[in-house]
């Protein structure tokens, strides 16, 4: 199967799927390995990883198939010159960075032939990261689970003002998709391939506690809730931790109280202890469509046949 697009022909992948990377959830070889060898776009998570950690996904994933597949940096991380250092020196075939500013990696990964994606959450970022010199964005929508925009603009809306600011540049459009109509309205707003992530974390290969994918499917599509203004905002699931921070947010409670109260819970927590209660469960609106828990490859394939057809399913034109 191949769909061609400016995105899989930037990435040489086959099909327009991008598998989120996801703390914790990708944080090995097992799920970004098992996307890669469908055709889509497996990407390792680098937030949480030690460099020896990551280095083993690597290779893990370059000896278990010759299709491309990314590496997701947020910039922030503690240690993230000494992750570029590693990513640089491995050559990995695709970057994705987000939380910082391109310039300070652009010129070292094209030197050694890497693939450079910047996350983005605003006309304005998409434009300076274009004149910046990337090869493509990744743009987030307010129905992604993890870190959605501050502004929360919905995926529909930011990604086809994206699409207009990125002046050609490959766009791929991130937030809300489940299926394979959303990577349908995906292609037709203007983006090359769509991002998937909560989708992929009820997976069998997503390394998360079992808890946590069962919470995943057990919710709606308005069982989510976005906590942390000022803090780093994240949308996860609701729970007694997203009960409490949302009292305090109401009440109009200091920055600093919030910021305890935000600080007790973690995504670890959740993602490996099963903490499905006090942890964050961070996870997308998409949560309200999932109903089972696939194989990656399994759910790469669903979606394409679930792309074909919503797109027979789309009325014709007819002139009179």
């Amino acid at each position: 199967m191949r769909i061609e697009t400016s995105v899989t022909r930037l990435l040489g992948v086959a099909l327009p799927i991008v598998q989120a990377g996801m703390s914790w959830a990708s944080s090995d070889a097992a799920l970004p390995l098992a996307v890669s060898r469908a055709g889509g776009l497996g990407v390792i998570a680098a937030g949480p990883m030690r460099p020896h950690d990551l280095e083993r996904a690597i290779d893990e994933v370059r000896a278990g198939t010759d299709r491309p597949f990314a590496v997701n940096l947020p910039l922030y991380r503690k240690g993230a010159d000494e992750v570029m250092d590693l990513l640089a020196a491995k050559r990995v075939p695709i970057l994705i960075a987000s939380q910082g500013g391109p310039r300070r990696y652009l010129d070292r990964f094209h030197d050694v032939g890497t693939i450079c994606l910047h996350v983005v959450a605003s006309t304005e970022h998409a434009a300076k990261t274009v004149d910046a010199g990337v090869d493509g964005l990744v743009v987030v929508g307010g129905e992604a689970g993890g870190h959605p925009p501050a502004s929360l603009v919905s995926t529909l809306i930011i990604t086809r003002a994206v699409v207009r600011a990125a002046r050609g540049t490959p766009v791929i459009a991130s937030g809300g998709f489940a299926d394979g109509a959303g990577l349908a309205a995906a292609l037709a707003l203007g983006a090359g391939a769509a991002q998937f992530g909560t989708r992929f974390l009820a997976s069998r290969e997503a390394a998360v506690h079992n808890s946590y994918k069962e919470a995943v499917l057990r919710a709606g599509i308005a069982d989510s809730r976005t906590v942390g203004r000022d803090l780093g905002m994240i949308r996860a699931l609701a729970n007694t931790f997203t009960d409490r921070m949302t009292e305090l947010e109401n009440a109009g409670a200091d920055l600093e109280q919030r910021r305890v109260e935000f600080g007790k819970a973690t995504l670890r927590a959740a993602a490996l202890d099963g903490d499905t209660t006090g942890g964050k469960l961070e996870a997308g609106q998409s949560a309200g469509l999932i109903d089972s828990v696939l194989p990656a490859g399994e759910i790469v394939r669903n979606l394409i046949e679930e792309y074909r057809t919503a797109r027979r399913a789309l009325p014709e034109i007819y002139d009179f």
